[in-house]
């Protein structure tokens, strides 16, 4: 293995030559593939017109390209997790432009952005908002069975995500007897069995330990790089940001590139 031994504030680092070569590669490759988020000065106010009103978002932007896993961070109240649910289309009241692969969600009927959301995006949020009388396995199905899916045929889908994300023992247990990690991992398996493109997550460690965080974290690289899953997080966390291909600074409303991972 071809290394690179420097020395920085009388700390010796050792630097793999062979991983920053395929690191700038894969950001090349990422550079040119196509936008599967696009953010066009969109701006969001809270309060209605007379009354005491309060702007978010002013003049946001922001693209995320296929295959991209991006941290979007800032401080407390700049407007991420608003920003990540409009992009989502879980609040619709903007104004700008919001493209999801390719379409504009801004003026999309409910039931187009429905079939949307449900076909090429995966939600995770800090709660793992599990059904709770329902098993591992059941709780993993639900949105599919309740879009027409048959059980029959998630077996095989179903099988492959409890592999990957660990939970093949513990598929018939209930919520109440699994770890807030091990939750979360539910909640990880309930956004992918639709194969979305796109994962949008919402402090998705917020609630966890640190060692519980870092498996998370690693489950989401292990998608992003594995299964070519876009993923776009919202974090406070410099560590969980580390995890991702690139970090996105939002302030005063707008999004700053901070830089590459």
């Amino acid at each position: 293995m071809n290394q690179t031994t420097k020395t920085m504030n009388h700390t010796r680092y050792t630097f793999d030559e062979t991983e920053g070569k395929a690191r700038q590669s894969e950001a090349i490759e990422l550079s040119t593939a196509p936008a599967m988020i696009e953010v066009k000065n969109v701006s969001k106010v809270f309060g209605k017109k007379g009354e005491v009103q309060t702007q978010v978002l002013n003049g946001a932007n922001l693209q995320v390209r296929k295959g991209e896993f991006v941290s979007l961070m800032g401080a407390s109240g700049s407007g991420k997790s608003t920003l990540l649910y409009l992009i989502g289309g879980l609040d619709r009241e903007f104004d700008g432009e919001i493209d999801l692969c390719g379409q504009s969600i801004g003026k999309m009927k409910e039931k187009k952005l429905s079939e949307v959301r449900l076909s090429k995006i995966g939600f995770i949020f800090q709660f793992y908002n599990l059904v709770q009388n329902l098993s591992v396995e059941d709780n993993i199905m639900l949105p599919s069975l309740v879009a027409g899916r048959s059980r029959a045929s998630l077996k095989k889908e179903l099988d492959e995500i409890l592999e990957i994300t660990g939970l093949t023992a513990k598929r018939k247990s209930m919520p109440s007897k699994l770890s807030g990690g091990q939750q979360q991992r539910v909640a990880i398996a309930r956004a992918i069995i639709g194969h979305p493109e796109i994962i949008l997550a919402d402090e998705a460690t917020g609630n966890l330990d640190s060692k519980a965080g870092d498996e998370i974290m690693e489950l989401f690289r292990k998608l992003n790089r594995e299964k070519g899953i876009t993923i776009l997080q919202v974090t406070h966390s410099n560590a969980c940001a580390e995890y991702g291909t690139r970090t996105v600074v939002l302030k005063n409303g707008k999004t700053l590139e901070e830089k590459n991972c």
